[in-house]
């Protein structure tokens, strides 16, 4: 029996204000539609940005060795082109899940196809939990790419 993957979907947004209204979740009517279609699917976005500055800081609260990216983590939200990419994408996170069954991240996906053909979203990104299809964890000291 094959491995029954998980999936992820992300979503950047197309400029820094729209990024700030997802991430503050400010209703406001340039976003109401993207807010509709995510409440259908209970999902949620998380700015990637704010995840990896989470990361950080509980790192730091619980001791960095305990956290094998926090070097490279910190030196990415530190950065300020990283920083500008990073506040402008989003994980979709389904009844609080960062991974889900693949008809769902299908549905999202399709769903926000809308989105990406208007502008207001400039790319749209299906993941998995297959080890194949994904990158390994950067080594210790490489630069946060």
């Amino acid at each position: 029996m094959a491995p029954q993957w998980q999936y992820q979907v992300r979503f950047d947004a197309n400029d820094p204000a729209i990024a700030e209204s997802i991430r503050r979740k400010v209703q406001e009517p340039a976003l109401a539609q993207l807010f509709d279609i995510l409440a259908r699917h209970r999902a949620v976005p998380e700015s990637q940005f704010d995840a990896f500055s989470e990361y950080v800081t509980t790192a730091e609260e619980r001791g960095v060795e305990g956290y094998p990216l926090y070097q490279w983590t910190k030196a990415t939200i530190q950065n300020l082109a990283k920083k500008e990419k990073y506040l402008k994408s989003f994980t979709l996170y389904v009844d609080g899940r960062e991974v889900y069954a693949k008809t769902i991240a299908d549905g999202l996906e399709a769903d926000l196809q809308p989105f990406a053909a208007s502008g207001l979203i400039t790319r749209i990104s299906k993941y998995d939990t297959n080890p194949e299809n994904n990158p390994q964890p950067p080594q210790h000291g490489s630069d946060p790419g």
